[in-house]
C-alpha cells in the first residue's frame, strides 16, 4: 500500500484535501511544509554475503521553513508527481519521506488513509537489515534488528 501508484492515485481521488504527515513517535510535520523534490532513489551494492544487489525507492523531500501560511493539497502534489514522472520512469516504487527534525532522516512510508478532507501519511523508522543472513549465521530474527551482530571472521562482514 506504500506505493508510488496507490499513493498518486489516491491524491488525484482527494484532490482537496490536506496532507497529515505523522511521524514514527506520533509527533506531526507542521502543515505548512514544503514538497522540495520528488526523486528516484536507486542504490546498487553488494551486501555482507558478497551478493550484488539494488534497491530503488521515490523519496519525497519535506522543508518545513518560516512560511506558516504554506499548505500543500493532495491536488497540488499529485500536479508535482505529473511532473516528475520522467524521473520516477512510470515504475511502481516504495514511498519514502525525507524529513529533517534534528537530523535528516528517510523515513519509509508504513500506510497512508484518506477522506475528502484529509491524507494521513503514517511514517515508519527505518531499520538495517542483514541480507545475507545465513552467510552471517544469523537467525531469520536477528537479520532484521539494528545492532545485530557479526563475529569476526564470520564472513559476513
Amino acid at each position: 500500500m506504500n506505493s508510488t501508484a496507490a499513493f498518486i492515485q489516491t491524491l488525484q481521488d482527494h484532490p482537496e484535501a490536506s496532507l497529515h504527515i505523522v511521524l514514527p513517535d506520533d509527533d506531526v510535520v507542521p502543515p505548512h511544509f514544503h514538497v522540495t523534490e520528488i526523486g528516484r532513489v536507486q542504490k546498487e551494492f553488494i551486501d555482507c554475503g558478497g551478493t550484488a544487489r539494488e534497491a530503488v525507492h521515490c523519496q519525497l523531500q519535506l522543508l518545513v521553513a518560516s512560511d506558516v501560511d504554506h499548505r500543500l493539497t493532495a491536488g497540488k502534489l499529485a500536479k508535482v508527481f505529473d511532473l516528475s514522472s520522467p524521473v520516477l520512469r512510470g515504475d511502481d516504487l516504495p514511498l519514502v519521506i525525507e524529513h529533517e527534525d534534528c537530523r535528516t532522516i528517510a523515513f519509509p512510508v508504513a500506510s497512508f488513509t484518506a477522506t475528502d478532507e484529509q491524507i494521513s501519511i503514517q511514517l515508519a523508522l527505518p531499520h538495517p537489515a542483514c541480507l545475507a543472513g545465513d552467510a552471517c549465521g544469523l537467525s531469520p530474527e536477528e537479520t532484521g534488528v539494528a545492532g545485530g551482530s557479526c563475529a569476526p571472521g564470520s564472513g559476513c562482514c
